[in-house]
């Protein structure tokens, strides 16, 4: 795990895969894991290496993000104005080799790079159905962090 620093809210779950002759198995979440907080839709997203995907801030969604396909690393930053880790970021490099769940609570900008050369895929279960509406986005250059 690559961390500056932890950021209140954020959790880092590692996940135990099931290994077997037939293939590997990854668990994701269940209703009893610390990070859950409700299930309304999962989704996978993939990132091109070398890609940046720009900061975003979902104002009501949590995010449980897993990668069981390449590697991404995610920078989260936070701007909550009564936080104790306001002004800091966080930064996790998720990949098979690295099998944890992230959770990523509302009010929170999150950045994300493809870092293997083949396929990134993460898989994200959300609280909430999107919305674009309960969504902020903005450039790179809004925060001080060197990709």
């Amino acid at each position: 795990m690559d961390q500056m620093s932890s950021l209140r809210g954020v959790v880092l779950s590692p996940l135990e895969k099931i290994i077997s002759p037939q293939g590997v198995v990854f668990p994701v979440i269940k209703n009893t894991d610390v990070g859950y907080t409700d299930f309304r839709e999962a989704y996978f997203s993939t990132v091109g290496y070398s890609v940046i995907k720009p900061w975003k801030k979902h104002l009501k969604m949590t995010l449980n993000v897993v990668v069981p396909v390449g590697k991404i690393k995610f920078v989260i930053f936070d701007d909550r104005p009564l936080s104790t880790t306001i002004n800091r970021f966080m930064e996790v490099t998720l990949a098979p080799d690295n099998y944890s769940r992230l959770t990523i609570p509302p009010n929170l900008w999150v950045a994300f790079k493809g870092e293997s050369q083949s396929s990134n895929i993460l898989l994200n279960i959300a609280d909430i159905i999107h919305d674009p509406s309960e969504l902020i986005r903005t450039d790179l250059e809004k925060f001080p962090y060197e990709w």
